[in-house]
């Protein structure tokens, strides 16, 4: 559990609950269910509207990793690439065969493979960089569903305190309308601006950090390739594990 991430956003929603209840303001009225449809419902719509399915169904998903960040597989790893490289050195590339089955990531048996079938070094490194980052370009556009989120919440926030008021103008003859009216319009900007502030723009740093880490440790995975394709010593491939250890 990433308790920053919890803490972070407990504090954000009571700074504004604590605010609103100091001067004497009711928690009751920043309840406005017409408010929170047409904010969160009209932002999702307008992010659906310029993403593709398959780029927002995985942004939606890796919101958990803001919450529950991905394993710390690096202890594990490091062990395989030593291994790697110490089967390599001492029965050549056709061993890591045995290695293949025992892998899911597919960047790690897409290496492994190319090592095996003797692809030259720099050739290995080119096509696994081609892969990182058509990767990375890939979960991307899924982080950018929040970053969109963050931009037209505060506007869809201003799009209901207008209706808000023409609700109000509607009812200029009824009194006992006007107040439901007048606070669609005001919670309506207070959703769209604290949502883009406190939830939709730092899920969307949050995501980009994890995102750039993953990435991070992907071209050192590459880069071991390309030192065992080499024949490098296996001290060179040590650095790289320690490297990938010092990470954080």
């Amino acid at each position: 559990m990433d308790w920053a991430s919890v803490t972070g956003l407990l504090l954000a929603a009571a700074g504004v609950l604590i605010g609103q209840g100091i001067d004497g303001g009711k928690l009751a009225s920043l309840l406005q269910p017409a408010a929170f449809a047409i904010v969160v419902i009209g932002t999702a719509g307008a992010v659906l509207l310029q993403t593709r399915l398959p780029a927002f169904v995985r942004g939606v998903v890796m919101l958990r990793w803001v919450f529950v960040p991905p394993s710390d597989l690096r202890p594990a790893l490091a062990r395989d690439i030593n291994a790697w490289a110490m089967s390599a050195r001492r029965d050549g590339p056709l061993s890591l065969e045995r290695y293949l089955d025992s892998n899911v990531d597919p960047l790690v048996v897409k290496g492994l493979r190319m090592v095996i079938d003797g692809i030259a070094p720099d050739k290995l490194r080119q096509l696994l960089d081609v892969e990182i980052s058509a990767l990375e370009a890939a979960e991307r556009q899924a982080v950018r569903i929040w970053e969109a989120a963050a931009g037209y919440s505060p506007t869809i926030g201003i799009l209901g305190a207008v209706l808000g008021l023409i609700h109000v103008m509607e009812n200029l003859t009824d009194p006992s309308k006007l107040g439901g009216g007048i606070a669609v319009a005001f919670v309506s900007t207070i959703y769209g601006v604290g949502l883009a502030n406190l939830f939709f723009l730092p899920v969307a740093n949050k995501l980009k950090a994890h995102l750039a880490h993953s990435v991070q440790q992907q071209e050192l995975m590459a880069a071991v390739f390309y030192d065992i394709a080499s024949g490098d010593h296996t001290r060179v491939i040590e650095e790289r594990v320690a490297s990938l250890l010092r990470e954080y």
